[in-house]
């Protein structure tokens, strides 16, 4: 059984910085990538940014780049994504996803079948 846990999220300043956890279990296909993906109410999820579990290649959605960076450490199965300088606007549902590795088609989430339960991000002063 494929497993997602996601932590790390809270409350923080604009500008400030959080760093959000996946813990992965349970998949076993070489020729994949997790993503992060966000959600505010009543709008349209987001692909945040992207990271093959292969060569560890990475993508980021334009309104992200230069803040947040996306690693992951393979022997414990874990994705991260450290978030800086958080605006207002980042605000929002945090989830990982994992699945097949679909190149750029990565941000697009009917892609991913294996969804993480979510953290709360809030930037508010």
């Amino acid at each position: 059984q494929v497993q997602l846990v996601e932590s790390g999220g809270g409350l923080v300043q604009p500008g400030g910085s959080l760093r959000l956890a996946c813990e992965v279990s349970g998949f076993t296909v070489s020729y994949s990538a997790t993503t992060w993906f966000r959600q505010v109410p009543g709008k349209e999820r987001e692909g945040v940014a992207c990271i093959s579990n292969v060569d560890g290649r990475t993508n980021y959605a334009d309104f992200v780049k230069g803040r947040f960076t996306i690693s992951r450490d393979s022997a414990k199965n874990m994705v991260f994504l450290q978030m800086n300088n958080l605006k207002p606007a980042d605000t929002a549902v945090y989830y990982c996803a994992v699945d097949f590795d679909v190149g750029r088609a990565w941000s697009r989430g009917e892609y991913y079948h294996h969804w993480g339960q979510g953290t709360q991000v809030t930037v508010s002063a």
